[in-house]
């Protein structure tokens, strides 16, 4: 008898406690998931100015002006290009460095910070 009493469950103090956890990394990650999304948008775009057809882009203000536009394009508004993207030209192709930090208010005086750097290679046409 005594080992049915002690399997009866959650207590009431656990499971606030493991609701408490689930609330805060839930809301961690609705605070963070749009940032990877704009992030994963500026790498599609940058990779698909190197795949352009339609598009020339002979120089470093062609490819400012592409990525850019589709930026705008898909609403992402609270990132400046020229502030996150640093666009150097060598030979016939452009080093692309995309480098920014975004951070993001969890409690107080705790943020949440999320770092994004990468570098591309996209040949001028």
């Amino acid at each position: 008898m005594h080992q049915v009493r002690a399997q009866r469950g959650v207590s009431f103090f656990t499971g606030l406690v493991i609701l408490a956890l689930l609330g805060f990394f839930a809301s961690a990650a609705f605070k963070l998931i749009p940032h990877y999304i704009d992030n994963a948008t500026l790498d599609k775009a940058i990779i698909a100015a190197d795949s352009s057809i339609g598009d020339s882009i002979d120089s470093t203000a062609d490819l400012y002006s592409y990525i850019s536009k589709t930026i705008l394009a898909n609403n992402i508004r609270d990132l400046k290009v020229d502030d996150i993207i640093q666009i150097t030209q060598a030979n016939n192709e452009f080093l692309v460095h995309l480098n920014y930090e975004r951070r993001e208010p969890l409690i107080k005086n705790i943020n949440l910070v999320v770092t994004f750097d990468k570098k591309y290679r996209v040949r001028a046409r």
